[in-house]
């Protein structure tokens, strides 16, 4: 189904995207969950053309730029200084201003084609990459702008990869979160960033890329579903998924859903259930 008004990429058929979200659940619900093996998953569920050969030869370029990093450098600064000389000088990955306007900035395997893409998606390439090198790496989800550390608490380094893997001082931390939020750096917000917790934030981009876009409410909706395959999603996604159904003008399937989230919040919040209650009367009364 390509709308021949809507610009490439194209989700893929139904039968490969029943095979993928399959394989994301279990990957999702493993004990150590693959981060790279999840950004690829969802990759394949934006883009049609990402077939298996696709995904082998992302993984393989991961594995190869991994090669290509020094023999264990010494300490946090001095791995975080050699996956930036390599990622950052020498292969060019980083992120500009209009890469937010791209779908392809959140998708892993058009990131490492373009060595573009989001602060979180670039972070990606930076911790699978030195993670394979046998790096002390992590995220670090600063409040409005992803970067990797390396090291434990006591001796972290931040390095930013949307600007080409720069090391920062705590002064360019406290800067970046100031600037992206107006507020000040809390001491949790530099602790590492569960695999799980990298997916959600990666599905939250897409998601919100396609909302400022109503035409792509199909990616919102794939972003939304994938989210709710992870466990322990928080519960909104399911009256997301309910509000993009009717957007769909799938208002009996909308309606549905609607009603289950008010089910979920009534205990807490009684009020806001008997308004997602009447969204879904709303809904079913558009099918007469």
């Amino acid at each position: 189904m390509h709308h021949p008004y809507l610009p490439p990429p194209y989700p893929p058929p139904p039968e490969r995207s029943a095979e993928l979200r399959q394989r994301f659940t279990e990957e999702a619900r493993s004990e150590r969950p693959d981060l790279s093996a999840l950004c690829l998953l969802i990759g394949a569920e934006a883009d049609g053309s990402l077939d298996e050969t696709g995904i082998d030869a992302a993984q393989a370029e991961l594995d190869r730029l991994a090669g290509e990093l020094p023999y264990r450098p010494g300490g946090p600064r001095a791995w975080a200084e050699a996956v930036q000389r390599l990622l950052g000088a020498r292969h060019g990955f980083h992120g500009t201003p209009g890469d937010y306007q791209r779908l392809e900035s959140s998708l892993l395997h058009e990131v490492l084609r373009r060595r573009r893409g989001l602060p979180i998606l670039l972070s990606v390439v930076w911790l699978e990459v030195a993670r394979r090198a046998g790096a002390p790496v992590y995220g670090v989800a600063l409040p409005g702008h992803f970067v990797v550390g390396f090291g434990a608490a006591g001796e972290q380094v931040l390095a930013d990869p949307f600007d080409e893997g720069r090391v920062l001082t705590g002064e360019d931390a406290e800067l970046l979160v100031a600037g992206a939020t107006g507020a000040s750096l809390q001491p949790s917000a530099l602790e590492p960033a569960a695999p799980l917790e990298v997916v959600q934030r990666v599905l939250n981009n897409i998601r919100s890329w396609a909302a400022a876009r109503p035409e792509r409410s199909d990616v919102a909706l794939r972003a939304v579903e994938l989210g709710l395959l992870i466990p322990a999603h928080p519960a909104r996604l399911r009256y997301e998924r309910g509000q993009l159904l009717v957007q769909r003008g799938q208002f009996t399937a909308g309606a549905d859903e609607l009603d289950t989230y008010a089910d979920l919040i009534e205990v807490v919040d009684e009020p806001a259930a008997e308004k997602v209650r009447q969204e879904a009367r709303i809904a079913r009364s558009k099918l007469n």
